[in-house]
């Protein structure tokens, strides 16, 4: 039998053909439907068709080389040559050349195991291809449907308390199987699923230690009837997903590649252990501590300088795939995924290497983001910062510029003590600091030097919205918004509010 190349794509079951209404098709021997696959249909009427198969046709004839009443042999030998293409099955089509398919052509099936198929006159052929084409695509669609939603069940089992073992419980889940993570000695650190046969749980730890000590990264094997297959871990730590499944669908292996993925991020943070300072350094916040406090954790002396990014997808709603991807680009794993604004705790001074910095003016922009960066702060103001990155992101939306970075340079207003401008803040704007929507709708649009449309767009509201507050202000503070200096007077009030 010649070497089939089949199409990249789920193949049909004969069954399903058959099932057709439309088509009338009649099987009339060979092995039952449900276990024919169908990768293509093609029509020949080749007296030889050994030449143009690739295998796993449909291949549909109308019998016009076949005569009426051959020989034994000259049927066998035509029945021979599908089957040493291998080919799926037979459709004969009857009249205009056979008004029924000649008896000697089904022996000759049934003698090879070929399945044979009649179709009746007001079938084409072009139409059973059209049908088999429609087969196809929907098995594409189902698989890949599958497939997406088997991706975001793992993404979500490893955002988990525990990570590892939701992942391979959803994984053996999803393939009907056994999904086991060997350690770098090749012992079982975590397994779910299925428990399989006795001979098939050495074998999958044979496969693993395999894959270990080799640079493949991938194995597969089949035992007792069972699919094995192993993938190391990219890591470099000598981690493995094992997996046993009765059966082995189109798409699996994507899946299984998924959760490889999504393990060797897990595996690879237990390595560094920078995962457990990540852990611990949040245990501290929550228990009183101040961040001055657990920053060693995160950078090693407690001496970097950091910034805080707020960052909007500029279309759709970030999940946490599309965060972990944001923060990855800038360098850092610190991510806040929270509601439509992703926040990144990302290092001034990243080590060598590190894609967080920009220079003096932090993070660079990011394609399909708009960002908002704060200034270079210690632990002590992370919360201040979080504040500028905020209003950054706000001025970056309203005047549609990929990212917006807090001034970081002295001016005017230090050369105040800060006890006297905040008390003079507090004075001047004591009218409208009750009021969070009139302090920070004056704050933006002066900002952006008295633009409605703009302001309406930073603070997600009407333009009318805008108007109504910023007279409200203007009524309440006893003050011409229109006058620059009360303006100028107003904008270094709000910034030691």
């Amino acid at each position: 039998m010649k070497e089939q190349v089949t199409p990249p794509t789920p193949p049909v079951s004969l069954a399903a053909l058959l099932s057709r209404e439309d088509l009338a098709l009649r099987q009339l021997t060979g092995p039952p439907a449900a276990e024919v696959a169908v990768h293509w249909a093609h029509t020949s009427e080749m007296a030889d068709p050994y030449p143009y198969l690739l295998g796993g046709e449909l291949l549909l004839t109308a019998g016009v080389h076949i005569p009426a009443a051959g020989t034994r042999g000259e049927y066998g030998a035509y029945v021979a040559r599908i089957v040493e293409a291998g080919g799926a099955a037979l459709g004969f089509g009857v009249t205009p050349v056979h008004d029924t398919v000649p008896p000697g052509l089904v022996a000759a099936c049934e003698a090879s195991g070929l399945p044979l198929v009649e179709v009746p006159p007001r079938t084409t052929f072009s139409g059973v291809a059209r049908a088999v084409w429609q087969l196809m695509a929907q098995a594409r669609l189902a698989e890949l449907r599958r497939v997406s939603e088997a991706q975001q069940a793992l993404a979500a089992a490893a955002s988990r308390p525990d990570p590892v073992p939701s992942v391979l419980r959803r994984l053996a889940a999803r393939l009907d199987g056994r999904a086991v993570l060997y350690g770098p000695e090749g012992a079982e650190i975590a397994a779910a699923g299925r428990e399989p046969v006795p001979e098939v749980r050495p074998a999958l730890a044979e496969l693993a230690r395999f894959v270990a000590s080799r640079t493949s990264t991938t194995a597969a094997d089949t035992v007792a009837g069972t699919r094995l297959a192993a993938y190391a871990l990219g890591t470099g730590g000598g981690f493995v997903l094992g997996v046993a499944a009765p059966q082995r669908e189109p798409g699996d292996h994507t899946i299984a590649s998924v959760a490889a993925v999504l393990l060797s991020l897990l595996t690879g943070e237990h390595q560094s252990g920078t995962g457990a300072a990540r852990s611990s350094a949040l245990v501290r916040l929550l228990l009183g501590a101040r961040p001055e406090e657990v920053a060693p954790l995160l950078d090693g002396d407690g001496e970097a300088r950091w910034h805080v990014v707020h960052a909007r997808p500029d279309t759709g709603t970030p999940d946490p795939v599309a965060a972990s991807a944001l923060g990855a680009a800038l360098g850092s794993p610190l991510v806040d995924p929270a509601g439509d604004v992703v926040r990144v705790l990302v290092r001034a001074d990243p080590p060598r290497g590190g894609a967080g910095d920009r220079g003096t003016g932090g993070p660079a922009a990011q394609r399909g983001w708009t960002l908002g960066v704060s200034a270079a702060v210690g632990p002590g103001e992370w919360a201040a910062a979080d504040a500028q990155a905020a209003r950054a992101l706000a001025r970056a939306r309203a005047t549609r510029v990929p990212v917006v970075r807090h001034g970081g340079r002295p001016g005017l207003a230090d050369l105040v003590p800060d006890a006297e401008a905040e008390a003079h803040a507090r004075a001047l704007l004591a009218p409208v600091a009750d009021v969070p929507a009139l302090t920070e709708t004056l704050r933006v649009w002066i900002s952006l030097h008295g633009s409605w449309d703009r302001t309406a767009v930073a603070l997600s509201v009407h333009r009318n919205t805008v108007r109504q507050r910023i007279a409200r202000c203007a009524d309440l503070l006893d003050a011409d918004l229109d006058d620059a200096d009360v303006r100028m007077e107003l904008w270094f009030a709000l910034r030691r509010l």
